[in-house]
C-alpha cells in the first residue's frame, strides 16, 4: 500500500518550506524550523519575494487579495477575506498583496483594478475576480474554482 506524496507548505513566518502528509493539514502543524504555525485562520501578508516563493513552493492552491491602502473598497473587503481564511484554511492558503508595495507583481499579472481576487494552483492563475465580496461570495467563488 502506497503513502499519497506529502505536500509542501511555505511557513508564513520564517518561508522554510515543510513537507507534510495533506492528512495532516487539519491538525495545527507547525513549522519545523521556526515551529509556529503553518495556518492562523487569517489571510497572510506578502510582499514581492513571499508572494513568489508562495507561488513557487506552496503545494496548496494560494488565493491573493490584490489591494491598496488607499482603496476604499478594499478596506471594506479585509475583514470579509479575514472571515473566509477561517472558512477556507487549510484547504487552500489566503494571502494579501498590496500593489503599493510590490508593484512589480501587479504589473506582471496585469492588475488594472482592485480589489482583485486572483486564484493560483501550482503558480498558474486559475481564476480572478475583480470587485468587493463578503465572505460567504468569496468562500463559495474560492470553492467553485478549486481544482479537482
Amino acid at each position: 500500500m502506497s503513502t499519497p506524496d506529502p505536500i509542501t507548505l511555505v511557513c508564513p513566518h520564517c518561508a522554510a518550506i515543510n513537507r507534510l502528509p495533506e492528512a495532516r493539514l487539519g491538525a495545527g502543524p507547525k513549522c519545523g524550523a521556526c515551529h509556529q504555525p503553518l495556518f492562523a485562520g487569517k489571510p497572510i501578508a506578502l510582499k514581492e519575494e513571499g508572494f513568489r516563493r508562495h507561488l513557487q513552493h506552496d503545494g496548496l492552491p494560494l488565493l491573493v487579495d490584490f489591494w491598496a491602502s488607499w482603496c476604499g473598497p478594499c478596506r471594506m473587503m479585509e475583514p470579509q477575506f479575514e472571515l473566509a481564511a477561517k472558512a477556507l484554511e487549510p484547504r487552500l492558503r489566503l494571502a494579501k498583496v498590496s500593489t503599493e508595495e510590490a508593484p512589480a507583481v501587479a504589473q506582471s499579472l496585469r492588475i488594472s483594478g482592485i480589489p482583485l481576487l486572483i486564484l493560483f494552483h501550482r503558480g498558474k492563475e486559475v481564476a480572478r475576480q475583480a470587485g468587493a465580496m463578503p465572505a460567504g461570495q468569496i468562500e463559495a467563488w474560492a470553492r467553485a474554482h478549486l481544482p479537482a
